[in-house]
């Protein structure tokens, strides 16, 4: 991969490229996978990385075009300073998995920069190789594995056209070479991917940076969760093990995540992790739904699961989390963050209650409310108790308050906006009223406060959308939700939806607030219908599912559960591997035996004159392929005609050997096979004949 004469400007592009140099078109082909292979990569890098490899890929392009000679040492040691000092300076390190991935990106195009020998090329191609599977560092999902392939495919095609030195041979001819190859080599990766045993999660490598995604979190700005609505990306995906009439009904889904019990007057905050050590007083009722879910990484370390659980769920063994524990607030809590697909296996109880049944001192701090903060709201309070007598029940205050949301013209809203002062309560029960599930429900705690009712916030997600191709239930962020807990004596913790008394159908009904669409998703509106893409979308997303489900969820637990389905009563991991060993072995022979029978086969003539060349070569004379018939023969004159014992036999085996080579490059008729074998008959008769002893110095 040399420089090149430079291309005259006069023609089209495309005649550009159909006439350039081997070494230029092989090069500018290798860029173009390399470039394929960074482009995830963009989004994890920093912004420069991404711009300091896309010019060094130009510049290289560039110098293949025009034949420009590369640059010098001085230049490329220059630029790896460069690219060094900037992955420290933007990660503090060289090592670890962020700056890793930036700097091989970097050396990767920087070596372009010398391409100059093949020697050189295979660095690149070990590189690339390196980049690409770097990709499944951050993501494992179905497009980014399809994108990967094609840039699997690109590298092969560039290796076996580097091996091909002679003429200019057309990339297409090595892409089927590297499909093939491809293709012989995909059992043995199905194999490896089925029964080499997994000890660990398949990309076990812990993530520098743990911040969480967009998602719930455990403090709540009054405002903030209605920004989730925008987030149409998956959260999680359940399937009950009674589908169908026996699911349990659409007003039941709920999927607890952080509660929230100190209020600032802006802000609610989850409690302290100390006292989450402490063990919930959980009572439940009726018979539990039993059901398997796949939470997507969040980077946090709860498990939004269906309320409430009690037993502790199963996830598959070694999977990177860890432990599961149980917080006092009904909160599963993993011991590390999720940072892959999450499979669990849980069962939940609809009706429920917990915490302590008469008054204890641990509720007073949930009666606890800013100093001056929403006096119009605890002044609503006080009315309402005035209103209901002194000796008014909690329950008799929630029904109350809930009939002020019915009644009052409060509305349900995507865009109520962030509220810029502490009295969040007052703007909404007198001024705007209007709010997401967020302002409802901390209006609606606020106000049980004031009334001497315990009360908090539990965020999480509500409701979803059953995918019926797969029997799914689908929930994304966009159905984050938040309600309140309240504390009644004698029952417990009870939830209390709010939202539902402005907005019934939010919760009965899924009828979910759907957020603007784009410029894209609204010119596909133009031309496609709704239900079209609502089909499409649940075809997709059920094959997404699959493909975690079956690949980036399959562990440990699951190869064993494959190996009972084998047979084996107790399978372990040296199953697994005595499993493979016979599988590779099973796959060698079954490719020796393909190969054996598809080899060239020599036709009648050759496999005959094949096995006189032997005879003659054990008899001194010299038999080699490249030695014709009529040569043999004039050797076996020379050798044996002078000498009256042998002569005949000379002249027999000359005879022999020159109607050989008749028959050889005789015109086709119907006589060949019949004369061919009279020729084989004449050989058995050479054969069984006394040969001349070769000289002393041939023996």
């Amino acid at each position: 991969m040399s420089s090149t004469a430079p291309i005259s400007s006069g023609t089209s592009w495309q005649q550009k490229l159909g006439s350039l140099p081997r070494d230029a078109r092989d090069t500018l082909f290798l860029l173009a996978v390399i470039a394929w292979i960074m482009l995830p990569q963009a989004q994890h890098m920093p912004w420069w990385s991404s711009a300091f490899a896309a010019a060094l890929l130009l510049w290289r392009a560039r110098l293949a075009l025009t034949g420009t000679a590369l640059p010098g040492r001085w230049v490329l040691a220059g630029a790896l300073v460069i690219a060094i000092a900037a992955t420290w300076a933007a990660h503090k390190t060289i090592v670890g998995r962020d700056a890793g991935v930036t700097l091989v990106v970097m050396l990767l195009a920087l070596k372009t920069l010398e391409l100059r020998a093949r020697r050189d090329a295979m660095v690149v191609f070990f590189l690339g190789f390196f980049v690409l599977l770097s990709n499944f560092f951050y993501s494992q999902s179905l497009p980014t594995a399809a994108a990967m392939v094609l840039g699997l495919m690109g590298l092969l095609t560039a290796l076996v056209n580097a091996h091909m030195t002679a003429g200019k041979p057309p990339l297409m001819q090595a892409l089927r070479t590297a499909a093939k190859l491809a293709l012989w080599g995909a059992p043995v990766m199905v194999a490896l991917f089925l029964f080499f045993p997994r000890m660990a999660p398949l990309w076990g490598v812990p993530a520098d940076d743990l911040a969480g995604r967009s998602g719930l979190s455990e403090n709540m700005r009054v405002g903030e969760v209605a920004s989730l609505a925008m987030d149409d990306s998956v959260a999680l995906r359940i399937r009950f093990d009674t589908p169908g009439e026996k699911e349990p009904p659409a007003s039941t889904l709920y999927f607890r995540g952080p509660v929230l019990s100190q209020f600032d007057g802006r802000n609610w905050q989850a409690d302290p992790v100390s006292d989450a050590m402490a063990l919930p007083q959980l009572r439940v009722s009726g018979e539990p739904i039993r059901y398997q879910m796949l939470i997507e990484p969040s980077k946090r370390r709860w498990l939004t699961l269906l309320d409430a659980v009690k037993a502790e769920p199963q996830i598959p063994p070694g999977a990177s989390v860890g432990r599961l524990r149980m917080t006092a607030s009904l909160q599963w809590l993993s011991w590390r963050p999720i940072t892959d697909v999450l499979r669990v296996d849980a069962q939940s109880y609809t009706e429920f209650s917990h915490g302590p049944l008469q008054p204890a001192p641990e509720l007073k701090r949930y009666l606890q409310l800013p100093v001056g903060s929403n006096p119009r709201t605890l002044a609503l309070g006080e009315q309402l108790r005035s209103q209901l007598g002194a000796d008014a029940s909690a329950t008799a205050l929630i029904t109350a308050a809930l009939q002020r949301l019915k009644t009052g013209g409060y509305t349900y809203t995507l865009e109520p906006g962030v509220v810029n002062t502490i009295h969040t309560a007052d703007d909404f029960w007198f001024d705007s009223k209007q709010g997401f599930c967020e302002h409802i429900a901390s209006a609606f705690a606020v106000l049980m406060r004031g009334m001497g009712v315990p009360a908090r916030i539990v965020t999480g997600y509500q409701g979803g959308d059953r995918n019926r191709v797969d029997n799914y239930w689908t929930v994304r962020n966009s159905d984050a939700h938040a309600w309140t807990e309240v504390w009644i004596a004698g029952q417990g913790w009870t939830r209390v939806d709010p939202t539902a008394a402005v907005s019934p159908g939010r919760v009965g009904q899924f009828q979910r607030l759907i957020a603007p669409r784009g410029a894209i998703a609204s010119a596909v509106g133009n031309f496609v219908d709704v239900s079209t893409l609502e089909k499409m979308r649940a075809i997709w997303e059920a094959v997404n599912n699959r493909w975690n489900q079956w690949v980036i969820n399959y562990t440990q637990s699951r190869q064993l559960n494959l190996l009972q389905s084998l047979g084996f009563e107790s399978p372990s991991w040296t199953d697994l591997l005595r499993l493979l060993a016979a599988s590779l072995s099973t796959l060698a022979l079954l490719w020796l035996i393909w190969a054996r029978a598809t080899r060239p086969q020599r036709d009648g003539w050759s496999q005959l004159m094949h096995s006189a060349r032997l005879r003659l070569q054990r008899a001194g004379l010299e038999g080699g392929a490249s030695i014709s018939a009529r040569s043999l023969a004039s050797s076996a004159q020379s050798r044996w005609g002078a000498d009256a014992s042998s002569a005949s036999f000379a002249a027999a085996l000359s005879d022999w050997l020159l109607d050989m080579e008749r028959l050889r490059y005789a015109a086709p008729n119907d006589n060949m096979p019949s004369e061919l074998n009279a020729l084989r008959q004449r050989w058995r008769q050479l054969q069984r004949q006394r040969w001349p002893q070769p000289l002393p110095h041939q023996a």
